[in-house]
């Protein structure tokens, strides 16, 4: 897979691009900041991009509108967003506009490398990974009307930190689907917590 970083840390930038080349995949090239991404992404093309939340300049958000801005330029960019901290406007953000082929993750969870590889093949795939802890935040913020039963169901699972494989098994469904179902509940978990952000 072709991958373009966007990380402003330089030990956490060169760890993650040696574990992604060990891993089989072509890191295309990495930035530092949020205009340095988007320069790079429009340049190479990559197949996924990582952003740090916070970068460059100003380290607000810039990482998570340069991965908007990618997404927009070329929605078939699969697109991962990492932070330190647990925000969960940022995963409304990205989850408001198309749920298929992003993501975002605690950096903390990235410890688990087997679980980190296997997000970044779910994403490309065009399916939705959002941290267990991310969801759990938006599920608390929620009233129970605002998804269907069904849609809890997945979303309690995925707060619970449950693989696609667990939840497959569970729904006696294949692992595709139940990624496939996985990405509509969050698609509906995003539009949901989009509108009680703006008090819909």
């Amino acid at each position: 897979m072709r991958i373009v970083i966007g990380e402003d840390q330089a030990l956490f930038r060169q760890a993650l691009m040696r574990l992604l080349v060990d891993a089989g995949h072509d890191v295309v090239g990495a930035a530092e900041d949020g205009p340095g991404l988007l320069r790079r992404a429009q340049a190479e093309r990559p197949e996924l991009v990582i952003a740090d939340v916070r970068m460059p300049p100003t380290q607000r958000d810039e990482g998570l509108r340069a991965a908007r801005q990618i997404r927009a330029a070329a929605p078939d960019t699969a697109v991962l967003v990492i932070s330190h901290h647990l925000q969960v406007r940022y995963a409304v953000e990205l989850l408001a506009r198309d749920a298929r082929g992003v993501g975002y993750l605690l950096k903390q969870r990235m410890a688990n490398v087997d679980r980190f590889l296997a997000a970044l093949e779910t994403i490309r795939a065009g399916g939705t990974v959002i941290d267990a802890e991310v969801v759990a935040a938006m599920l608390g913020r929620l009233r129970r009307t605002a998804v269907t039963a069904g849609e809890r169901e997945l979303l309690d699972w995925i707060a619970d930190d449950r693989t696609d494989a667990s939840i497959a098994a569970s729904l006696m469904v294949s692992e595709a689907e139940a990624a496939r179902r996985v990405t509509v509940a969050l698609a509906a978990l995003g539009a949901s917590a989009g509108d009680a952000a703006r008090g819909g």
